[in-house]
């Protein structure tokens, strides 16, 4: 049941906002993402995949204006999107990277053994998007809350479908070269880590914090949640 880094997330207030984020940030445009209906959000994606880190890609997320809530109602969205603080902390700061989203082959296997180190990653809802290149679907675990857990370093689990996005998104000149976890509950992170087998993540004890480092047409970038 071994998973892998599927995504970043970085959050926006809006996906003009993170665009300009990214073209400032790390150099280049994202391409094209779509709409969630499920959550009310919409997206921007970059390819960040190397050997390591074989599927990867880079996800700048929002809310999305046209269509803000999601269908059906829900008491939160993904990724604490409607949590005060964090929506407070991107309109000061803008577009951080906020959590990430680890591939599993079996959801309701992953979800188990995180329930049984009394983790309550959250049920799997079942998703879908029309693409150019066909039906994306999948199965990713959502809190009724929305809540991201572990200050955003647990992440959050999902199975694809037939196809993957990664096979329709363009080279970016990205690559994603490391990821690493600090958090004050090390060992209790890390356990959940071994629970579901999650490969080439480090976890350390320190203030809570995502750390990926990417090389771009900028050089090499470092990426932080520092905290919330």
């Amino acid at each position: 049941m071994n998973c892998r880094i599927d995504h970043l997330v970085v959050i926006a207030a809006s996906l003009t906002e993170g665009v300009a984020w990214c073209e400032a940030t790390l150099g280049v445009t994202p391409a094209p993402g779509g709409e969630h209906p499920l959550m009310g959000t919409h997206n921007r994606l970059l390819r960040i995949a190397t050997v390591n880190f074989p599927r990867a890609y880079l996800e700048i997320i929002a809310i999305n204006p046209a269509r803000p809530e999601p269908q059906p109602a829900r008491a939160g969205r993904w990724f604490d999107m409607d949590n005060a603080a964090l929506q407070a902390r991107v309109a000061k700061d803008g577009p951080y990277l906020a959590h990430y989203v680890a591939n599993v082959p079996d959801v309701s296997a992953a979800c188990e053994a995180l329930g049984a180190l009394g983790l309550d990653r959250g049920p799997a809802l079942k998703a879908s998007r029309m693409t150019a290149r066909g039906l994306l679907e999948w199965q990713i675990t959502v809190r009724d809350d929305g809540q991201r857990l572990f200050d955003g370093a647990l992440p959050t689990l999902i199975e694809w479908g037939d196809m993957h996005p990664i096979a329709g998104l363009p080279d970016s000149g990205l690559t994603l070269h490391a990821m690493a976890v600090r958090h004050p509950r090390a060992a209790e992170l890390s356990a959940a880590y071994q629970a579901i087998r999650l490969e080439d993540v480090g976890v350390a004890e320190g203030s809570a914090n995502l750390i990926a480092t990417l090389r771009t047409p900028r050089g090499v970038v470092t990426l932080e949640s520092r905290g919330l």
